[in-house]
C-alpha cells in the first residue's frame, strides 16, 4: 500500500473499533492487528490513539455537518424542522458506525455530539426567531426552543439506530408532528400548573 492508502485503511479499522468499543475500550494493538501492521506504523501516521481518534471524529463531524447544512434550505420553521429531522436520520442510517462514535463519551478536548448539534441549533434558532417575532412571542426564547427541537431529533435518532423501524421518513414525520403541533399552539407566557412561582423565576 502507499502511505495514503495505509492511512485510510487504519482510519477505517479504527472507526469500526471506536464504534464497537468506544475510545477507552479500543487499543492501538488491536487496530494494528486488524490492519495487519505493526504498532509503530500506527504511531507513525497518527502519533497515538488520541490522534487517530481525532481524525476519525473530525471526519464524522464534517460528514454530519455537510448533510445538515445542505439540507437546511427551507424558508419556514416547519420545513426547516422536517429537513433537520430527515437529514439527521439519514446520517444515522447511512453512517451508523460514525453516529455511534459521536454519541459515545469522548476523551477530553475532542469534539462532542453536543457541540455538533449546537451548530445545527444555531441555524434553526434564526428561523424560529423570525417566527416568534411574527406571532408576538418573545424572541429571546428562540435559542432555547431551537435546542429543544434539535435535541428531540437527536435522541430519537439514537433510539432509531437500534430499531431501524419504521422508515426514516415515517420517524421524521412523527417527530415533526409532535414538535410542530406543540409549536403551533405555544403560550406566550407558559407556566407549570403543578408548581408555585419562585422569586428567581424570569417574569419575561
Amino acid at each position: 500500500m502507499t502511505a495514503a492508502e495505509r492511512r485510510e485503511q487504519l482510519i477505517a479499522v479504527a472507526r469500526t473499533l471506536f464504534a464497537e468499543r468506544g475510545f477507552e475500550g479500543t487499543a492501538i494493538e488491536e487496530v494494528a492487528a486488524r490492519a495487519t501492521v505493526s504498532k509503530p506504523i500506527v504511531y507513525e501516521h497518527f502519533g497515538g490513539k488520541e490522534g487517530l481518534y481525532a481524525v476519525v471524529v473530525d471526519r464524522e463531524v464534517q460528514s454530519l455537518l455537510a448533510i445538515m447544512r445542505a439540507s437546511l434550505t427551507g424558508e419556514t420553521s416547519r420545513i426547516i424542522l422536517e429537513q433537520a429531522a430527515l437529514a439527521l436520520l439519514q446520517y444515522v442510517e447511512e453512517n451508523s458506525e460514525g453516529f455511534q462514535i459521536l454519541v459515545r463519551d469522548s476523551p477530553s478536548g475532542a469534539p462532542t455530539f453536543q457541540s455538533i448539534l449546537g451548530d445545527v441549533a444555531s441555524r434553526v434558532e434564526g428561523l424560529l426567531s423570525e417566527t416568534f417575532s411574527r406571532t408576538g412571542l418573545n424572541t429571546k426564547h428562540a435559542p432555547m426552543y431551537a435546542q429543544m427541537l434539535v435535541g428531540m431529533v437527536s435522541f430519537t435518532g439514537q433510539w432509531w439506530l437500534d430499531t431501524r423501524k419504521p422508515a426514516r421518513e415515517v420517524v421524521a414525520a412523527h417527530v415533526v408532528n409532535m414538535a410542530w403541533n406543540g409549536l403551533s399552539g405555544l403560550d406566550a407566557d407558559p407556566v407549570l400548573f403543578s408548581a408555585e412561582p419562585t422569586a428567581a423565576a424570569d417574569p419575561a
